[in-house]
């Protein structure tokens, strides 16, 4: 029996059943007791703060859709701005808070644009290039989203380990949940375009040009400093002794859509670079901020 084909309606369906059913979590709604606040800073001070940074930075994630997708859908600025950014605002303000409840300082948002992303939008204007824009846009969506949900279910599994259940259940457990569904918008979006062959060869082409030579993990805004950062959740979540496995989990969904002329490929190797990279310049240089 085929795959059910993807269609409009049915991602429209999926993002209003996200707003119904997942409403931005309330600050006043979550239990920020730490039992060890000492333990808890000193394994996770990256991981929070990281978390919190790439949750806050949605605003600049708004303005860099809006630079390369100036003729946005109506189903894509739905989910972005009504259910997406709201969801994510709400995230990041919960762990920034839960951070300086430990007594570290609150996150540093990075709110520039990168060049590379501007001029891509410079081209925006020319609808084959939209198209290439907005298929990259939902494979690196996805990637985020899987990224997301292993962090946080790794994070809570190891809070629960130290006896840290209230913040496991009432802060990283329910964003944990609200993670899956804007995978599945993604997954459905960036399918659907395959599907109707939006895209033609030259296109898909292009697109594997800009993915190889410059994908960037999220978060990671081609800065060393957050390079390194990233390295230093993957060390703190233990995820840095299975990055071959972390990488076939976050590149599966692009494997199969982007280099599906590659057969055999279980992740674009362009993800592990990357993972290891961070890890690598993590140990080199640890967990810096950048200089204002």
């Amino acid at each position: 029996m085929g795959q059910a084909l993807v269609t409009t309606t049915g991602i429209m369906e999926h993002v209003r059943r996200l707003e119904d059913e997942h409403p931005p979590i309330r600050l006043d709604s979550v239990d920020r007791t730490v039992v060890n606040p000492r333990v808890v800073r000193e394994r996770f001070a990256p991981v929070i703060d990281y978390l919190a940074r790439v949750e806050l930075e949605v605003d600049r994630n708004v303005l860099e859709l809006l630079t390369l997708l100036p003729g946005v859908s109506e189903v894509d600025r739905y989910f972005y701005q009504d259910v997406w950014q709201p969801q994510e605002v709400a995230h990041g303000v919960i762990l920034d808070r839960l951070q300086v409840d430990l007594g570290l300082p609150p996150a540093e948002v990075f709110l520039g644009i990168p060049m590379r992303m501007k001029l891509l939008g410079a081209l925006a204007h020319l609808p084959a290039v939209q198209e290439i824009s907005r298929f990259l846009y939902y494979l690196t969506g996805a990637a985020t989203e899987r990224q997301a949900v292993v962090a946080y279910s790794r994070f809570t599994t190891q809070l629960d380990q130290l006896g840290e259940t209230a913040i496991s259940r009432t802060v990283i457990g329910p964003i944990k949940r609200q993670e899956p569904g804007h995978y599945a918008f993604y997954q459905m979006s960036a399918t659907q375009m395959i599907q109707d062959e939006v895209l033609a060869p030259w296109q898909l082409f292009v697109a594997r040009v800009l993915r190889d030579k410059a994908f960037a993990l999220v978060g990671t805004n081609y800065v060393t400093e957050y390079q390194a950062q990233l390295g230093g959740v993957l060390v703190g979540l233990e995820l840095d002794g299975e990055l071959a496995r972390y990488a076939k989990d976050i590149g599966r969904l692009e494997a199969k859509l982007l280099w599906a002329n590659r057969k055999g490929m279980e992740f674009p190797p362009y993800f592990l670079k990357a993972l290891r990279q961070s890890v690598d310049l993590y140990r080199e240089k640890g967990f810096a901020r950048p200089a204002a």
